[in-house]
């Protein structure tokens, strides 16, 4: 049996050094393990042999049990998705009072440790805690659909304690949503074993009755004949080569034979083919599949069965691909014998974030369901359409081009407060901005890290938080997530069963994300919300610390790269960042600064914002001739 492997890169990651320091070990020396594999160029030494000399050398940082056997199993594993789910087919195992009768010889050294961090958190725990450091981004990992995506899904289709199948299961984020909604039963089928695997095993851990069956969807169907309540999914997107040929008459084209370049379409029929009458399906696509010529016939009869109740334009970056903003198709089985709707919901909440416009859109098909041929409409946001309008000539169902514009008295109060607030926000630049000199020469340069820090008792480093079992708590306390921080605004999120653990903040915390795609450092200004997940949290000795100042140190672009993992998947390892030492009284002068800096970044995002929306306003009202200029040009 063969040990894993490592490079001298992750070496230089794993002591939390250069790769220059590694390469100094090795020619200084005699000891250091000899290269086992690999190249001249990119040699690759023995995992256990690197630990165990840099233990020896007392240069590896202590790492949690979680943080040491997630280590040791993507080095040991050909996939991490495939180790992953060779440690929960023993955790399952355990849980159920037996032991795997087979275990790969490469995961064999891996017991001690699968066996501690089941005995501390119990199987499910200790799959949940492997389970968060697989789900982050990183090489060999697919992109999840995020939680507060799913979970916007799964309120759409309104799952409630029914039965709920996903067709391109992934690694099951749609399911967990599923299962945090009430769902009472889970279907799943996904091309990818591995991941198919890992996404039974969730289920099976969390005694979730369902079923995950591996294979392709459209081509095997694992569940032919089944219906559910609903059906919930994130497809493949593009593919050229889905089946067309050999699907051409297949029984799931209710409205009619797919298209070749309509792979999206395939997908939808799909999922109606596996609803029950009255029960709806929620699917994530491109916006291009509301719009494409090759598609105009089966979106007509969709529209026309009454089956496609609504299109909603989502904001950009919420789920791959990140640029493009994606929609989501909101189908409703209808009966065969039913007159059709009137109307069809449009949403565009393309402008905001989904953090913002989730509640406002699921709001809206609410309202919308509850009254299907009523006039529900909010200007530039939402617009019940009558379904006679739709079936034009190019049955267009991007929701920005079927919006009623905000016009007249309104847009022209609109245009005026805004300019009012923007005028304001510039007025205020000067005075925010700090004011500072060049040092002079020979300044003290001597810095620190966060983890000598915490040694010294300067600060403590709490978190991230990790996933536990919680029961929701929708009335408990604000949650401050990552999308907070980054964005400068107060805590949005709350308590669900995600949390293992609470930890309150109190003014004088900073918090920094621990995946993001900047090194970002805020300070906590009120009490009141809790830490929230993939949130580092430094809570500063008030006698050696000032917050301001630590802050405003972690972010620079030095202490990017220096925490950042080389990888590029922008992961902090806060503990590296740097610190420069400074009395406590030049602390608090330098972290003034940095206040004002703080509040000066805030004022010139929001002059940004105000201005683009400024510019649109005036725009569309000359062009409309709702707005015209104060002197005649002519």
């Amino acid at each position: 049996m063969e040990n894993p492997t490592i490079t001298a890169a992750e070496i230089a990651r794993l002591a939390g050094v250069g790769r220059a320091a590694v390469s100094n070990w090795r020619k200084r020396h005699p000891d250091f393990p000899a290269p086992v594999g690999g190249t001249t160029a990119s040699p690759e030494f023995d995992l256990i042999q690197v630990e165990q000399w840099l233990r020896a050398q007392g240069k590896l940082p202590e790492l949690a049990t979680a943080d040491r056997l997630w280590r040791h199993l993507a080095a040991a594993s050909d996939s991490p998705a495939a180790g992953l789910a060779a440690v929960g087919a023993l955790l399952l195992a355990r849980q159920r009072g037996s032991r795997s009768a087979s275990i790969d010889a490469q995961l064999a050294p891996l017991l001690p440790d699968v066996d501690a961090l089941a005995d501390e958190l119990g199987p499910q725990g200790a799959f949940d805690e492997l389970w968060q450091r697989f789900s982050a981004p990183g090489p060999g990992r697919p992109f999840a659909t995020p939680d507060d995506l799913a979970d916007l899904m799964i309120g759409l289709a309104n799952v409630g304690g029914g039965s709920v199948l996903d067709p391109a299961t992934g690694s099951g984020a749609i399911l967990r949503a599923a299962v945090r909604a009430g769902s009472t039963s889970m279907y799943g089928q996904e091309l990818d074993d591995d991941l198919a695997r890992l996404a039974g095993l969730w289920l099976a851990l969390h005694d979730v009755p369902g079923e995950v069956s591996g294979g392709d969807s459209l081509r095997a169907d694992a569940f032919a004949g089944r219906a559910v309540d609903a059906v919930v999914c994130h497809p493949p997107f593009g593919a050229t080569n889905w089946g067309d040929e050999e699907l051409g008459h297949d029984p799931r084209w209710i409205v009619g034979t797919t298209p070749r370049t309509e792979p999206e379409l395939a997908w939808v029929q799909h999922a109606l083919a596996h609803l029950r009458v009255g029960g709806h399906a929620v699917l994530l696509m491109p916006p291009t599949v509301a719009s494409r010529r090759a598609g105009k016939r089966i979106r007509s009869e969709l529209l026309r069965r009454g089956h496609l109740r609504a299109v909603i334009a989502l904001p950009p970056g919420v789920a791959a691909p990140h640029g493009v903003p994606l929609h989501l198709w909101v189908l409703r089985r209808a009966a065969t014998d039913a007159p059709p709707p009137a109307r069809a919901l449009l949403i565009d909440a393309a402008g905001g974030d989904l953090t913002d416009t989730a509640p406002r859109v699921l709001a809206a098909w609410r309202a919308f369901a509850a009254a299907p041929d009523g006039d529900v409409e909010e200007a530039g946001f939402s617009r019940a359409v009558p379904v006679i309008e739709l079936l034009d000539e190019e049955v267009d169902l991007t929701p920005a081009r079927r919006q009623p514009a905000v016009v007249g008295e309104a847009s022209g109060e609109h245009l005026v407060r805004t300019r009012e607030r923007l005028a304001a926000i510039v007025g205020e630049l000067p005075a925010l901005l700090p004011q500072v000199t060049p040092a002079p020469d020979g300044a003290d340069g001597l810095f620190l890290t966060v983890g000598e820090l915490a040694k010294t008792g300067a600060l403590q480093l709490i978190g991230p938080v990790r996933a536990g079992t919680s029961a929701p708590a929708p009335d408990g306390p604000p949650v401050l997530t990552v999308q907070d921080v980054l964005a400068g605004v107060e805590a949005s999120g709350r308590v669900d069963d995600r949390f293992g653990q609470e930890i309150p903040l109190a003014v004088g915390d900073v918090v920094v994300p621990m995946i993001a795609r900047q090194l970002t450092a805020r300070v906590v200004t009120a009490e009141g919300a809790l830490l929230g997940r993939n949130l580092y949290l430094l809570r500063p000795n008030p006698a050696a610390l000032d917050p301001w100042f630590l802050a405003g140190q972690l972010r620079t672009s030095a202490n990017e790269k220096q925490s950042s993992s080389l990888s590029g998947t922008m992961r902090f390892d806060i503990r590296r960042a740097q610190v420069r030492r400074l009395s406590l009284d030049g602390q608090r002068a330098h972290g003034d600064a940095f206040r004002r800096l703080d509040a000066f970044e805030s004022a010139i995002r929001q002059a940004a914002s105000l201005g683009a929306e400024l510019a649109q306003l005036t725009a569309d009202g000359l062009a409309r001739g709702d707005l015209r200029p104060d002197a005649d040009l002519r």
